[in-house]
């Protein structure tokens, strides 16, 4: 039951109509959440939402003083341009947003590497605007190594690709021949010409797929895993670590591998405590002056997933940005209730959010 005076907190997630009628805090993938911030007093409750009906989402968080949103950039087959339209609204009313979707737009799409590709985490990223652009450089880039392309805004590997040169027995097959891998889950290694490759590109230079793509150097150390620092503002909350398989090269004759489960840690698990200091101490203000944020603009809930890069002598420890989660970070590991509970009470205590 809600305290009848404590201010309202909705926890926006997808859903049907079904899921809509029946939603109930305990049953909810953020039970542990609803139930830590009735804990604090907090009034909580969730709102399913889907675009069929998002004019009844909307009146019920017109009520509400804090919306915590987690909904893909793609979900379900569709975009979530309502949503962003509907979230506006809110926070021009006085409701806070996190994470709003100018926040998403600055730190949630694979723009970002380009906007920190100079600083300490980032990487050789290229943007490239066309599929003439695509055909001019990318022959060239790949002579030098395997390049990942990816597309503006999508997550679980859509729309991610790893490109190589074919070996010198698959080259004398075609000119220009490619290994290409999808990152997204079930699919295979595939031997393509580059005609073959831009058009299955084509799409993602459309202007409601983001226009262009981004162009990343591989990162060969990527099949030792890739670790996801999870942030409440400016603050590590915890660590995930997970063997990524997606775009690695399978066993000529075996099945590619898959990914390994994420393991959750707290913020002061051994081993991370490097890239927790760099964060903390640095890199969070270097990445919001490169996207154009202040520190408390940052979303309540976020996270940066960082894959291990080539050392040095004079680098011993090095970590290579890959993108940044905003706007769905679930799950999330324990840690992380109780200085998001913490934040939602500092941020409701002190009102709008800005984006």
């Amino acid at each position: 039951m809600r305290p009848a005076e404590s201010p309202r907190v909705a926890l926006l997630y997808p859903g049907d109509r079904a899921m809509r009628d029946r939603a109930d805090p305990a049953e909810s993938r953020f039970s542990a959440l609803f139930q830590a911030l009735a804990g604090a007093g907090i009034a909580a409750e969730p709102a399913v939402y889907h675009d069929d009906f998002a004019d009844e989402v909307q009146a019920q968080l017109r009520q509400a003083r804090l919306v915590l949103v987690w909904c893909n950039p793609i979900e379900g087959g569709r975009r979530r341009d309502r949503l962003d339209t509907l979230l506006r609204r809110l926070a021009e009313a006085g409701v806070t947003v996190s994470a709003h979707p100018e926040t998403i737009l600055k730190l949630g799409t694979k723009d970002v590497l380009l906007q920190t590709r100079n600083l300490p985490f980032g990487s050789d990223v290229q943007r490239i605007d066309s599929l003439s652009q695509l055909r001019a450089e990318l022959p060239l880039r790949l002579r030098s190594g395997a390049r990942v392309l990816k597309q503006h805004r999508g997550h679980s590997g859509i729309g991610v690709w790893r490109v190589e040169l074919a070996s010198q027995a698959e080259a004398e097959a075609g000119a220009m021949a490619l290994n290409v891998q999808h990152a997204q889950r079930g699919c295979e290694p595939e031997l393509l010409s580059l005609d073959l490759l831009l058009a299955r590109l084509a799409p993602y230079f459309e202007p409601a797929n983001g226009g262009h793509l981004v162009d990343q150097a591989w990162q060969p150390r990527l099949s030792e895993g890739m670790v996801r620092a999870y942030l409440v503002g400016d603050r590590v909350a915890g660590f995930g670590h997970q063997a990524v398989n997606a775009l690695c090269q399978a066993v000529p004759g075996q099945a590619p591998p898959q990914p390994g489960p994420r393991l959750y840690h707290g913020p002061d698990l051994v081993g991370f405590q490097g890239l927790r200091r760099q964060l903390e101490s640095g890199w969070i203000a270097q990445l919001c002056s490169a996207v154009g944020l202040s520190q408390a603009q940052l979303p309540l809930l976020w996270d940066c997933d960082f894959m291990l890069g080539q050392t040095s002598a004079a680098e011993p420890e090095r970590h290579v940005l890959c993108e940044i989660n905003v706007s769905s970070v679930s799950p999330f590991p324990p840690s992380a209730i109780g200085p998001l509970v913490e934040a939602v009470q500092a941020c409701l205590r002190g009102g709008h959010q800005r984006p």
